[in-house]
């Protein structure tokens, strides 16, 4: 099976057996929601680093805020000035760099530097700011859009199924289960509120 959003959701579907039938059987979106918020967690366990930039504008003051991708999670470190190598007697040394910090905008996210970048170290290191940042794992339409690797499939069935028997015991269902989990493909009973203790266990500790 491909990864995609609607393979993973019959997947997991399936690997819940009877449990199944509690949830959207007809829509399938509660097997999606369930695959969806398996992906956003999944930056913890494998961390997805990619690369970013904006133009800077020089001796801005410190409310000069930079949109970030849609996909940021966090920031991670300048690829801008690091490195450069130059002594701190040199008449053109850069003197300490701006920090980048994420703040909270109405627009959304953004990028704040502090103190602002000055134009002697733009015109030393450049205007255009490079950053790697943490992004934040998706499950595409088609497996071209999936950013788990195809070997960590399971592991992300498993992450999913914990998520459906978290929703099962808010919901105060304390009827046992029975499923297979994504990982080791072993029957696994219990109440909700167990299986999702136990699968949430088996989720980090096969990450490692």
């Amino acid at each position: 099976m491909a990864m995609t959003r609607a393979d993973l959701a019959a997947e997991l579907k399936s690997s819940l057996h009877d449990a199944a039938g509690i949830f959207d059987a007809v829509a399938e979106a509660d097997f999606v929601r369930f695959i969806d918020l398996a992906a956003a967690d999944f930056g913890r366990v494998r961390s997805l680093i990619r690369q970013a930039s904006f133009d800077l504008v020089a001796d801005a003051d410190s409310e000069g805020h930079f949109p970030v991708p849609d996909d940021f999670h966090d920031f991670h470190s300048a690829v801008w000035g690091a490195g450069h190598g130059i002594a701190p007697w040199s008449p053109n040394f850069p003197g300490a760099l701006p920090r980048a910090q994420l703040v909270r905008t109405a627009q959304g996210p953004a990028l704040s530097l502090t103190p602002a970048a000055t134009t002697l170290q733009m015109g030393v290191l450049g205007s255009r700011y490079r950053y790697r940042y943490y992004a934040a794992h998706a499950v595409g339409d088609t497996a071209a859009d999936t950013t788990i690797h195809p070997s960590d499939r399971g592991l992300l069935i498993l992450r999913a199924q914990a998520e459906a028997c978290k929703e099962l015991a808010i919901h105060n269902v304390v009827k046992p289960l029975a499923l297979r989990d994504g990982l080791s493909q072993s029957p696994r009973n219990g109440t909700p509120a167990a299986l999702h203790t136990e699968l949430m266990r088996l989720f980090l500790e096969a990450a490692r």
